[in-house]
């Protein structure tokens, strides 16, 4: 990976919009939801051995949790009918447990009558709602909104309004294999895997999608973000399925995941995102959640088994997001050190609420210097191995492999869920390899993560709850023993781009001096309290020691701890 990023937008590799999949799965969108339930149905009756007992416990089970969870989390979003719809549920289990004489092969045929039922209403909540002139409208709304911020803020007078001279590129820099997603688009199925660090992600992968000139990919969109109206406009335009993570039942989860599965055999370029939700430490993910990732496998084996070898090949893309800031940060990072301090701290609300907090931080975004960059990574088989532009599968020695016949067995392709499980957690681990290697490295990383360690070291006998509670007066770091550790995190870093284990951004290719500027000036830089800053004094300081170590656990995972 280089660090030149594209300056030109694609032409689209589909120009007509009847080409793309998700016009024809939205112009099927009754057949293709009533095959997500028939699927799912099936599935459900699989996993609960087609037993009587483990049925109606499921559907007991569904009930209480949906019913609790309509009565202590409920959400703007939800159905209006959600309380009425429960209430039938729980009036038909209560019917069909006072019917004595009711055999249980009726009782059976009831209890599915009632999943079906359920399963329905979820494929519909889950169902996206593509329509191309929203689509279209939307697409050229956030391209024009963003240029007209961008250019505003550096053309000076009237003209400002109708400039073009500042382009989104040079703001939000795409880099990577662009060339490639975009030759295998055409030739399978891309599942797009990004980290996920903002709400901000969705709309920005969106417009990197556009800008490459790809077709829509559907999303996998958390049900929250259709709280927040701005939002809920953009991922309804951009027709994005919903994912609510409030539930947990095995009958949600199932129609989730084949709804995920259907789409991809339906050919559907798909995009979510496989840490489950954004990092709350601000961590690139060490692991991912293995459920709607298991799809792609299974999607995969099953155009083997239909003899769709040709166009039926899925291909996996990882994409790392790099900011300076992230306007959720202080929450999240509180989130974060909730959990895992047994209550030391507390939650408080999501920056990123409300539509107004949202056109404030892009305006500031767009006024300001920060820059956002969007690495696309190699893409990848469902066993983890890299493709070749043309979607053959390498091994580690470049010899050309055949994923079919890691479904085969006797000759045939067959279903094995204790393989495919394996094939998960190898693929799992290898997206979060390349999330590694596909970073990029800002100067406002370096800083951060320097100055913790520092902190960390001059503290050594506290753990990690106690130097947060430090006062702000014991935290400062001399500046020439801070730019002396930073100038060996940088040389760190530089051995380990040679090595391919990371990526820099270009504004390190400038002196330590103006790095550690370019980093004090950038990270966190929206935030009331800086995480870093250089005092009158000449002292480096931290006004919210969290935050400092939000930013900081960016660079978590490459051992640079060992330096400092």
């Amino acid at each position: 990976m280089t660090d030149d990023y594209i300056k030109h937008k694609y032409e689209p590799i589909l120009p007509k919009k009847d080409e793309w999949p998700v016009v024809k799965l939205s112009k099927s969108r009754k057949a293709f939801i009533h095959q997500v339930v028939t699927s799912s149905v099936k599935n459900i009756k699989g996993l609960t051995g087609n037993q009587l007992q483990a049925i109606k416990e499921g559907l007991e089970v569904t009930l209480f949790r949906e019913r609790m969870r309509i009565k202590q989390n409920s959400w703007a979003v939800d159905p209006e009918d959600e309380e009425e719809f429960w209430a039938e549920v729980k009036a038909s289990l209560l019917a069909m447990d006072a019917e004595q004489q009711l055999d249980d092969q009726k009782k059976k045929a009831r209890y599915y009558e009632v999943l079906t039922r359920i399963t329905s209403r979820y494929a519909e909540e889950i169902a996206s709602n593509f329509k191309h002139s929203h689509y279209k409208m939307t697409r050229r709304l956030v391209s024009f909104g963003f240029s007209r911020l961008l250019n505003t803020s550096r053309v000076k007078g009237f003209k400002s309004i109708f400039s073009n001279q500042y382009r989104l590129q040079d703001k939000i820099q795409i880099i990577g294999e662009t060339d490639q997603i975009r030759d295998l688009a055409s030739k399978g199925t891309i599942v797009m895997v990004p980290t996920h660090f903002s709400n901000l992600d969705s709309i920005l992968i969106g417009w990197t999608i556009s800008t490459l000139g790809l077709p829509p990919f559907i999303y996998g969109a958390g049900l929250n973000l259709f709280n927040i109206g701005i939002f809920a406009y953009f991922m309804n335009a951009l027709g994005a399925y919903k994912v609510d993570r409030r539930k947990k039942n095995q009958i949600y989860l199932e129609t989730l995941k084949t709804y995920s599965r259907e789409a991809i055999q339906f050919g559907c370029h798909s995009l979510f995102f496989p840490g489950g939700t954004r990092s709350r430490s601000g961590n690139i993910e060490s692991k991912v959640k293995l459920g709607l990732l298991s799809t792609a496998i299974e999607a995969q084996r099953s155009n083997y088994q239909k003899g769709n070898d040709e166009n039926g090949k899925v291909f996996i893309v990882p994409v790392t997001i790099n900011y300076h800031f992230v306007l959720e940060a202080p929450s999240l990072i509180k989130e974060h050190l909730d959990y895992t301090g047994q209550e030391r701290y507390y939650s408080e609300s999501d920056e990123f609420s409300t539509s107004y907090k949202i056109s404030k931080f892009l305006v500031k975004f767009f006024t300001k210097g920060s820059d956002i960059s969007v690495s696309i990574g190699k893409a990848m088989d469902i066993l983890g191995n890299y493709v070749d532009s043309e979607g053959n599968s390498r091994d580690a020695h470049g010899r050309s492999i055949d994923c079919k016949d890691y479904f085969m067995l006797d000759g045939k392709v067959n279903v094995d869920l204790q393989r495919e499980e394996e094939y998960s957690k190898k693929l799992g681990t290898r997206i979060v390899e390349e999330f590694h290697k596909i970073n990029r490295v800002f100067s406002s990383h370096i800083v951060a993560f320097t100055a913790f360690q520092l902190l960390k070291k001059e503290n050594n006998k506290l753990d990690l709850f106690s130097l947060l509670r430090l006062p702000e007066e014991d935290l400062y770091l001399p500046y020439d023993t801070f730019k002396e550790a930073c100038s060996r995190v940088l040389e760190r870093i530089m051995q380990l781009r040679e090595e391919g284990a990371v990526h820099m951004a270009p504004h390190l290719n400038r002196s330590l001096e103006e790095i550690i500027q370019h980093g004090l000036q950038n990270v966190g830089m929206y935030h009331a309290k800086r995480p870093l800053r250089k005092n009158e004094e000449g002292n480096i300081v931290t006004e919210d020691i969290s935050l400092l170590y939000y930013y900081h656990n960016r660079l978590d995972g490459y051992e640079l701890e060992k330096i400092i």
